[in-house]
């Protein structure tokens, strides 16, 4: 029995490094940004309206060590202009990657 779940374990491994990995969309990131957040933040070059409250997110863009979870944890704490914005780990991920591309 312990050699049969060792091998289905084994199996399993196999199969988990084999599968595709998540690859971040940034174009589906910049349609989400333009959505929710042009409003406050210059979300892309040549944007002319934005509030000065809001960092760029070519500013976001080039802080150190900023990633998905970063983003994710931004995105947590409220401020008061900013609306409540409820995005899935996905979106999360595709914004952040289309953050990165402005570096």
């Amino acid at each position: 029995m312990l050699a049969a779940l060792r091998l289905l374990f084994f199996g399993w491994c196999i199969v988990a490094m084999a599968s595709p990995t998540f690859a971040a969309d940034a174009d589906h990131g910049k349609d989400i940004a333009m959505r929710w957040c042009a409003t406050c933040h210059l979300v892309e070059r040549g944007q002319r309206s934005a509030t000065d409250q809001a960092p760029p997110f070519e500013y976001l863009a080039r802080t150190p060590d900023f990633n998905a979870n970063k983003l994710a944890f931004l995105l947590l704490q409220p401020h008061p202009s900013m609306p409540s914005v409820s995005l899935k780990r996905a979106e999360v991920a595709d914004m952040a990657d289309y953050i990165l591309s402005l570096k």
